[in-house]
């Protein structure tokens, strides 16, 4: 058999023991997890004043089949908003990748926020990267089960959390919880804790970087939204190699001075720049798809280079056009393309949630019988009316008629009609007019239905058809 033949399929993993840093991206990526956390664990928590459903205010109300965003009821008819929100997402996502490149990897991306945690409790409890690669290649002993056992612990603990917070978002948070500790919580709650619970621990404690490497396609098809002129994180060649390539401080290479002299580039080949990213990759490399722009090594290097007095910049965001003297272009037709579309799908969303009706009506004749005549002589017509309040709050409506002279309109004795929040009513409305001397005649009217209190006071009209004795509708 060839030695070809022989060859495995796959890689075994290399582990990966990110260093940690200092510096102004890494301190960005700190705020924005903090952000990120804060929002996602505390939301749940938040109280917001309601009449017809638990007082939260983000809550994803599956039975009532209904989604509470602070004062915004979304239901399922508006399912259309979803739609719009994901356009606006893979459009958002296209527009600034074409401009900046992976920075949604780098700094907003779950994987990347939760990896990033998961890091920070694992060199908390087992050290700094040194101190990591010693434990793991210790034979087992006490040290290292508590270290290692300390560690899945916390990340675990995470991970439940995480899988907790998730599921509080689907049920009054207070409420649920109680019930999930006393066992009567419904077994969607266990199942989707537990999954979440499970999946978080190894994404972002076992997987990590592989999640980002392997099992994202964004790595795979990013370069169909990069040019010459989008922003990705590079090392500058020509600065850090020389003529000579990088070397070492050493005698002879320690000053700029020195080392130009003898063709030597300004990296000194340190590593700092490997040690730290989250992915394993060497940037001086060129630009690889592991690369998600965090910017770490950005921030490795710059040490570096204070620490030697040294400018700045040799591993910095660029792009292809910078490194070439060329100024990058931001204002391109493909960028064009991308925010037209952003801002139309934007525009219409805003525009259909500023713009949702508040209640909606329906008129339905009854048509069995189309007519009654009444022992004085009276012809009557009976509706079936469907109001349908939208949201949080009561309305109450006024229901009267136009284009029918004479003619009385009986709703079981109601002058006005109180709906409550997010519900449903049917009134039946029967309309009474006296004999006109005619047979086989119809009249057209319309129900006038007009809110008295509530989010607006503008009415609506219903059309609808009057029959007499003899039309040709009841033939």
């Amino acid at each position: 058999m060839s030695e070809e033949a022989l060859q495995p399929l796959y890689q075994k993993r290399i582990p990966i023991y990110p260093r940690s840093v200092k510096g102004r991206f890494r301190t960005l990526k700190n705020g924005i997890l903090i952000l990120a956390y804060s929002v996602y664990f505390l939301l749940p928590w938040v109280r917001w004043e309601r009449l017809n459903a638990p007082h939260q205010a983000v809550l994803f109300d599956i039975p009532g089949r209904r989604f509470y965003l602070f004062d915004l009821a979304v239901h399922a008819q508006d399912i259309i908003w979803l739609g719009g929100l994901l356009v606006i997402a893979a459009m958002l996502l296209f527009f600034v990748t074409g401009i900046a490149g992976r920075v949604f990897c780098g700094y907003f991306c779950f994987q990347t926020l939760w990896t990033d945690v998961f890091i920070l409790i694992e060199r908390w409890v087992q050290g700094e990267r040194p101190a990591r690669i010693r434990l793991d290649k210790a034979p087992l002993g006490l040290q290292k089960v508590l270290k290692k056992g300390a560690t899945y612990a916390l990340w675990l603990l995470t991970a439940f959390l995480t899988g907790l917070t998730f599921t509080l978002y689907w049920g009054d948070a207070p409420v649920l919880v109680s019930q999930l500790v006393r066992g009567e919580a419904p077994f969607a709650a266990y199942a989707t804790t537990l999954f979440l619970t499970a999946t978080t621990f190894v994404m972002a404690g076992l997987a990590r970087e592989q999640v980002c490497t392997y099992m994202c396609p964004y790595a795979r098809f990013q370069s169909a939204m990069f040019d010459k002129d989008t922003l990705i994180v590079a090392y500058d060649r020509r600065r850090g190699e020389g003529s000579q390539g990088r070397h070492k401080l050493a005698k002879g290479l320690k000053t700029r001075e020195e080392r130009l002299a003898q063709g030597a580039g300004d990296c000194v080949d340190c590593g700092y720049c490997v040690q730290v990213c989250p992915t394993g990759i060497d940037i001086r490399n060129g630009l690889q798809l592991q690369c998600i722009s965090c910017a770490l090594c950005i921030d490795a290097c710059d040490t570096i280079m204070d620490s030697l007095n040294w400018p700045r910049g040799l591993i910095s965001y660029t792009s292809d056009s910078a490194k070439e003297g060329l100024k990058a272009r931001i204002v391109k037709p493909k960028t064009i393309g991308y925010g037209v579309i952003l801002i139309a799908a934007v525009t219409a969303l805003t525009w259909s949630i500023v713009h949702r009706v508040s209640y909606n009506a329906l008129v339905a004749q009854e048509r069995q019988p189309l007519y009654v005549v009444m022992s004085n002589g009276y012809i009557q017509n009976t509706y079936e009316i469907k109001l349908n309040n939208r949201v949080t709050e009561p309305m109450v409506f006024r229901i009267t008629l136009e284009g029918l002279p004479g003619a009385e309109l009986d709703l079981g004795g109601l002058n006005q009609i109180t709906l409550e929040p997010e519900r449903q009513l049917r009134v039946l409305a029967r309309v009474r007019l006296a004999p006109q001397g005619e047979e086989g005649g119809q009249h057209n009217f319309v129900f006038v239905i007009t809110p008295v209190s509530g989010p607006t006071t503008d009415p609506v009209t219903r059309p609808s058809v009057f029959y007499l004795p003899g039309s040709r509708a009841s033939l």
